[in-house]
């Protein structure tokens, strides 16, 4: 097959909080390992790729420690060193890690709240394990850590809903207020753009996996707010518990 023909049907977009799915291999080799459909999230939007594992028809358990994405859509998942590879059309049986995915969902939710309790454009952001941040274009600011702590918590209390929806590119183009990022642009496909919506507080395009709902998100702290330049503050936040 040529590599620049496959594809992987995107799962965890519909499915987040599903934890297993059977698949068939398409392609394995030093890139990694390419599925025709996968719940594994690949790196992007300032969230990173999965980890997990994927066990073969003959119960071969390969560790998979990290997801990307092609260019071209396939999602490719990178064994740890020393994994043996499956073969093309071998059926596996995946599983990810929960643990891990759901730390970051927590996380990456609670950044689209900071960017309402902040409306400011967001320069820059990063997810990682029970914390998280995202940059913002204020020249001149008077953010306080503890006032922000405590309108993000005033919303995880209101416990939003989080919901998903689609439109065109062309709708989107039409309504650029939808877009708070400056750095980096909305997941465009050639198709429909996935929007992520709480309540009715925030709508924005985003890839990524999130809680269904934000009282989910637990108590959260702003950690630290950083002047890192005469236009930008990082605003860092942590999860308690």
């Amino acid at each position: 097959m040529n590599p620049g023909t496959m594809t992987t049907e995107p799962l965890y977009r519909e499915a987040p909080y599903e934890v297993t799915f059977e698949a068939t291999v398409l392609a394995a080799d030093d890139n990694g390992i390419v599925l025709d459909r996968s719940l594994f999230y690949p790196q992007g939007g300032g969230q990173p790729g999965d980890a997990g594992t994927l066990v073969t028809a003959g119960g071969t358990s390969l560790a998979i420690g990290d997801t990307r994405r092609d260019a071209d859509g396939a999602v490719r998942h990178l064994p740890n060193d020393g994994v043996g590879l499956p073969t093309a059309g071998e059926r596996v049986h995946g599983e990810i890690n929960w643990s891990l995915r759901h730390i970051r969902m927590r996380v990456h939710t609670a950044l689209h709240l900071l960017s309402v309790v902040i409306p400011a454009p967001v320069t820059g952001g990063s997810i990682s394990d029970g914390q998280g941040r995202l940059d913002f274009d204020l020249p001149e600011s008077t953010l306080g850590r503890d006032t922000v702590t405590d309108e993000l918590r005033k919303l995880i209390a209101a416990d939003y809903p989080v919901t998903t929806e689609w439109i065109t590119e062309e709708e989107l183009d039409a309504r650029p207020e939808l877009v708070k990022t400056m750095s980096v642009k909305p997941p465009r496909t050639g198709g429909p753009v996935r929007l992520v919506r709480i309540g009715d507080i925030d709508l924005q395009p985003c890839g990524g996996t999130h809680v269904a709902s934000i009282a989910e998100i637990g108590d959260v702290r702003v950690r630290k707010i950083e002047k890192k330049s005469r236009h930008n503050r990082r605003v860092n936040i942590v999860l308690e518990g």
